[in-house]
C-alpha cells in the first residue's frame, strides 16, 4: 500500500537590515550574512531583502521598510526576519504596532539576536509583554498630558493656539479698494478664512451700501 506524501511549501521570508546615519561606514552586508545563514539553517525561502542605508532609526518613514510593509500587506511573505529590534523599529511602541499588523496578516516576526520568534509560544509571550509595556507607556503619557492641561487651566493659561489679532476695519477697507483675497492675506499676514470671517462680523449699513462685501 503506497503512502501519501505531502510537501509543505517553504516559509517565505523578508530580510530587513538598517545602517543608521551615525554608523554610515558600517556595511549592512554584515547583518544580511547572518540573516541569510539563519534562514538557510531554518530552511526558509528568502523572498526579498530590504536595506535602509544611512537612515536614522528615529525617522517615521524609511524607503526600504515602507516597501517591506507593502509586500507584507500584499501577502508576498510569511515572516519578517531582522538582525535586532533596534534595526527594525524606532521605539517599543512602533515595534508593537508593526507586530500587531503582522499578526493581523497571519505573519511571523523573528529577531535573531534577541532570539524571539512569534511563531513559537515563547515568542508570543514576549510580544504580549511588549504590548503591555507599550500600553502602560501610553497611559503614562496620557496622564501627564491631562495633568499638564489641568495645571495650566488652574493658572489661568489659555489652552490651544493663541488667537490672531485681526483688524477687520483694515480688511474691509482693502476689500473696498478692490484688492483680491490673495493680496489681502499677503499684506495682513492672516489666512483667507480668518479675513473673511472678520469682514462678515462687521456691522452693515444699507444706506452706505455696506452690505456688499468682497
Amino acid at each position: 500500500m503506497a503512502t501519501k506524501q505531502t510537501h509543505q511549501a517553504a516559509t517565505r521570508v523578508a530580510l530587513y537590515a538598517r545602517v543608521s546615519t551615525s554608523n554610515h561606514r558600517q556595511d549592512p552586508e554584515m547583518q544580511l550574512r547572518e540573516l541569510r545563514d539563519y534562514c538557510r539553517r531554518r530552511g526558509f525561502d528568502i523572498a526579498g531583502e530590504y536595506v535602509d542605508s544611512g537612515i536614522c532609526g528615529a525617522r517615521e518613514s524609511r524607503p526600504a521598510l515602507d516597501k517591506l510593509m507593502l509586500a507584507s500587506r500584499k501577502r508576498l511573505v510569511d515572516a519578517v526576519v531582522v538582525y535586532r529590534y533596534d534595526r527594525f523599529a524606532r521605539s517599543l511602541r512602533s515595534l508593537v504596532n508593526a507586530l500587531e499588523e503582522f499578526r493581523s496578516l497571519d505573519m511571523d516576526f523573528i529577531s535573531i539576536h534577541e532570539g524571539v520568534d512569534t511563531s513559537t509560544p515563547n515568542g508570543r509571550l514576549i510580544f504580549g509583554i511588549f504590548a503591555s509595556i507599550a500600553e502602560f507607556e501610553r497611559e503614562l503619557i496620557r496622564d501627564r498630558v491631562r495633568s499638564g492641561l489641568a495645571a495650566a487651566k488652574a493658572k489661568g493659561k489659555r489652552i490651544g493656539r493663541p488667537r490672531v489679532a485681526v483688524d477687520a476695519s483694515r480688511i474691509d477697507a482693502l476689500c473696498r479698494q478692490g484688492r483680491s483675497w490673495a493680496e489681502i492675506t499677503q499684506e495682513t499676514g492672516i489666512s483667507k478664512g480668518t479675513a473673511q470671517r472678520a469682514v462678515a462680523g462687521l456691522p452693515t449699513n444699507p444706506l452706505k451700501g455696506d452690505f456688499v462685501r468682497c
